[in-house]
């Protein structure tokens, strides 16, 4: 009990919630980063060139972010308007599930329907998640946000990493085992977002906020409009939306391209995959140091060191030229992904007041989905331009540089003190 307790998973509830980062993740690790791309590239996409297979892959990635981002604050602000967290997370979740599963339908050639399902299984993961972190400030204390963060985000890695890892050792070398994969995905998030649903409440909300039906909707524009203006209220909270803003477009760059950018230097897939499992596994023990290191030296610089090993991650990927740099690369990756996200989560929910998490952290995934389409359009751009990837990831760099340097003017305690004192 002592050791989950360090972990931040000593409840029932604590371990309910951290289990749909277990059962999300899977379908981030499985589908989104390993297996989709290739599986467009290679069969979905003939029989167009592989750059333009990737191309198209990168413009609908941004479009499916941008609808989601879209969304996301509109449909926070009605949840914290009516007690429907979970009844929008199970939605989004369903609609992940089922487009996911239908994935095993399509063949050599079907590029379109592929790229609808993705982008529907996107847009659904991406909308799922703001309803689940924003649960993460009603089921963790303000002392165990930090920890409880940081083991979402590890066993996410852990999760996904080991269904990749038993997919890759059964083997994915034909078309129907990569079906085989997206229903396995598709069951996988289904089974295991349910501990959630069982043992995490719906958050009460205040008398005074509560509304239902079209009066629900009408307050939450209105909550939304005070929303943005508010944000003046918390300029802490403002500015690490701004900085998160900017560094997660390199960090999301990075994951989403980084099989597509192997595959195009000529790595084989069974070593595209098998990198992609050392991420996660390294990701583990890696994003609980991250949590355990910011109880010591502070939640901001944990996530300024992590954005300088990210600098080099992209300057050793410019030079990127064999199986093994790849490997090394994923190291590198695995060491500091899991843990800066996750730390960037639960510093932006200690700034925020409680009882309007949820619209809070609709206005993070719209930050977190547009972070997302910079540095995919970027990288299409540069594809058109040059007929390769690599001269778009030294521009990575900036999306770190400029970042970290505005997450360097977050107060984190002046922050935190505005927060609190608006609950």
């Amino acid at each position: 009990m002592r050791f989950l307790a360090r972990l931040g998973l000593d409840r029932r509830e604590l371990k309910a919630w951290a289990s749909y980062d277990w059962a999300n993740s899977a379908f981030i690790t499985v589908v989104v980063s390993a297996v989709f791309p290739i599986f467009f590239v290679k069969v979905a996409g003939q029989p167009m060139v592989d750059v333009e297979s990737s191309r198209r892959f990168t413009i609908a990635t941004t479009i499916a972010l941008a609808i989601a981002a879209v969304m996301s604050p509109i449909l926070g602000a009605i949840a914290d308007r009516a007690p429907v967290k979970k009844r929008f997370l199970l939605v989004f979740s369903g609609l992940g599930v089922i487009a996911t599963a239908l994935m095993a339908t399509i063949g050599e050639g079907d590029w379109l329907w592929a790229l609808v399902l993705f982008g529907i299984s996107n847009i659904a993961a991406n909308s799922a998640f703001v309803f689940y972190d924003s649960l993460l400030p009603h089921v963790a204390r303000p002392h165990e946000i930090d920890r409880v963060s940081t083991a979402g985000y590890a066993l996410g890695y852990f999760g996904g990493g080991l269904l990749l890892a038993t997919l890759g050792a059964v083997g994915m070398a034909s078309t129907r085992a990569v079906h085989v994969a997206f229903l396995v995905t598709a069951a996988w998030w289904a089974v295991f977002a349910i501990p959630l649903f069982r043992y995490v409440p719906e958050p009460t909300l205040p008398a005074e906020r509560r509304a239902s039906g079209l009066a629900a909707v009408r307050a939450a524009f209105a909550d939304l409009r005070a929303t943005y203006r508010e944000l003046r209220r918390y300029p802490q909270a403002a500015m690490m939306l701004l900085a998160f803003l900017i560094y997660n477009d390199g960090i999301g760059t990075i994951y989403r391209i980084a099989v597509i950018y192997g595959a195009e230097l000529g790595i084989e897939t069974k070593s595209l995959i098998t990198a992609l499992v050392v991420v996660q596994f390294v990701g583990i023990p890696a994003t609980f140091l991250f949590g355990s290191i910011a109880g010591r030296i502070g939640t901001r610089t944990s996530i300024l060191a992590g954005l300088v090993l990210y600098v080099a991650v992209s300057i050793y990927g410019y030079f990127l030229d064999s199986t093994t740099d790849f490997f090394v690369l994923a190291v590198m990756v695995g060491l500091v992904q899991g843990g800066t996200q996750a730390l960037s989560r639960s510093l932006f929910a200690s700034m925020i007041p409680r009882d309007r998490s949820s619209e809070f952290f609709g206005l993070f995934a719209v930050f977190e989905k547009f972070a997302g389409i910079a540095g995919p359009a970027i990288f299409a751009g540069a594809q058109t331009a040059f007929g390769s990837s690599r001269p778009a990831v030294l521009s990575v760099i900036a999306f770190f540089i400029v970042g970290g340097f505005l997450l360097t003017r977050v107060d984190v305690e002046a922050g935190r003190a505005a927060a609190r004192a608006a609950e």
